[in-house]
């Protein structure tokens, strides 16, 4: 990005996250500050210790945010009727069972060590014992988590009866009645933003709507004026719920409908999504389009000659064998499991998940569910590669696949992997979602498979047929796919450059620079 207007005013961002692994924040910070703005990111510290460090002229810095509000008040009660024995909610319950194995465990190793003698009957006694009380602990433990576990979805008839009444007298103000939680990030980040008196916030996502929404509240009663841009990842009605309790949705729709008017500009991550929030919150003017395409010119300075993993390498695998690869976050909604049950159909083809989280349960299934097929030595689990590393690393790859269930927000939207496989130029298969399928059919760059998957039943027999069948298609032929890269202008759009100059312009026109 040039640098002729040189605009010195300072811009903070904000993210719920601690920025490693969130390569769309991480783009716009370095690109606005490679156009001449101060720009600090400011995100959430992984060990409540405060972190710096510089992207390119952008500071990152992460600040502590204890999440303390999360818990409800009847998480902290007894529940007498319903569970009379339960230990108060305390950790006492652990502390007690973790006794009475001690115990018990001591009278094991007195009985190895000093064997026999007068002993012996008080043991016996003190064994008898231990039994009864861990019989009596264990009780306890049950009811104990019977009464955690009771009300955590929070539907029951009298959490449905409190959600409707809050939401019906305060309208989009109950939200702090809802989900309390949204405060703890509040009270992490307010502080830090007025000590830093920036001109404009960019608020990525919904949380941190409110956050700078607030801090341009308090500015404006200290005679300051900040601009507040709205960067929405997502269409909040269609986002499977973070925590599993049934108010989050409903509150976190509240707490934007209420700080969204407090937004002087919105961008977001497709053409469909910007349409969807322009007439769910009345928008004066449709948000402009970011996508979320890869920036391989952002490496650090002292990267160069840093030599980029090979994945075949990584891999095992010579150059000649099919390889499958899946780049991404690893979670049931991503449909990750059509492709394991696809591997005994598929003789001779490996498959590489590049993933962020390989200790989750999920992941845990899929080895699982691998090794039960007979199938683990062709499934290689890998770690990210820094976001500039992505598009060259993947490219060793024969084709990559976007197997998301559909979702509502899964359907209007091309993903970042959609962009980064495209620039490795990889063949795609993806799954039936509306917005990916119909530009991969109108680009001719993959194939499409039908996806009925649901989180309850993660790869229907059809399914899996019909994955197998376009992988093939692929396989038979992949050159002709990777033609479709040649196509003029076809990538050029999708080249990071291209959408920070969107963000920037949208920038400059709310600073009236």
């Amino acid at each position: 990005m040039g640098t002729d207007e040189a605009p010195s005013r300072r811009i903070v961002m904000l993210v719920d996250n601690g920025v490693n692994g969130d390569s769309r924040v991480q783009k716009e910070a370095r690109s606005a500050a490679e156009a001449g703005w101060d720009v600090t990111l400011l995100g959430r510290s992984p060990d409540n210790q405060e972190h710096t460090w510089m992207l390119g002229p952008a500071k990152v810095r992460l600040v502590p945010v204890p999440l303390h509000l999360d818990k409800r008040p009847h998480q902290f009660r007894r529940r007498w009727l319903m569970a009379p024995l339960a230990y108060p909610q305390t950790g006492v319950g652990d502390q007690r069972g973790q006794s009475v194995k001690a115990w018990r465990a001591n009278i094991s190793m007195d009985r190895l060590t000093s064997p026999g003698g007068a002993r012996e009957i008080s043991r016996k006694v003190q064994w008898q014992a231990s039994r009864v009380v861990n019989k009596w602990v264990s009780v306890r433990q049950r009811q104990t988590k019977k009464a955690l576990t009771a009300r955590k979805q929070l539907d029951s008839p009298s959490d449905k009866l409190y959600t409707w009444f809050w939401s019906t007298v305060q309208g989009p103000r109950a939200w702090r009645r809802l989900e309390p939680v949204l405060w703890d990030w509040e009270l992490g980040f307010g502080p830090v933003i007025d000590k830093m008196k920036p001109d404009l916030i960019h608020a990525n996502d919904f949380r941190m709507l409110g956050v700078g929404a607030r801090a341009k509240i308090r500015a404006k009663a200290k005679g300051r004026d900040i601009k507040l841009v709205w960067d929405a990842h997502e269409f909040l009605p269609g986002v499977r719920p973070w925590t599993n309790h049934a108010r989050w949705r409903a509150a976190n729709i509240l707490h934007e409908q209420e700080y969204v008017p407090y937004a002087d500009a919105a961008m977001t991550v497709s053409d469909d999504l910007a349409g969807m929030l322009q007439e769910a919150h009345r928008l004066p003017e449709r948000p402009a389009v970011v996508l979320n395409t890869p920036a391989a010119e952002h490496a650090p300075m002292d990267a160069a000659g840093t030599p980029i993993p090979d994945l075949r390498e990584l891999c095992g695998i010579g150059p000649d064998v099919p390889l499958i690869v899946y780049s991404g976050a690893a979670s049931i909604q991503r449909g990750l499991a059509v492709m394991i049950e696809a591997l005994p159909k598929q003789p001779g083809v490996h498959l590489a998940l590049v993933t962020n989280n390989h200790s989750s349960g999920y992941m845990g299934g899929l080895r699982k569910r691998a090794r039960a097929l007979g199938v683990s030595e062709r499934v290689h689990f890998l770690p990210y590669v820094p976001h500039w590393q992505v598009v060259p690393f993947l490219s060793a790859a024969t084709l990559g696949v976007i197997p998301i269930f559909h979702f509502p927000n899964h359907e209007i939207a091309l993903i970042t992997k959609f962009f980064e496989y495209s620039h490795a130029r990889l063949p795609l298969v993806v799954s039936d979602v509306r917005t990916m399928a119909g530009t991969v059919r109108a680009t001719g760059q993959g194939e499409v498979f039908t996806s009925t998957a649901t989180p309850e039943e993660q790869a229907p027999a059809a399914d899996v047929e019909d994955y197998v069948r376009a992988v093939q298609l692929v396989l038979d032929d992949p050159e002709k796919y990777r033609a479709a890269y040649d196509k003029p202008g076809l990538l050029d759009g999708w080249t990071w450059d291209a959408q920070a100059k969107v963000m920037t312009s949208l920038y400059r026109r709310v600073l009236g620079e």
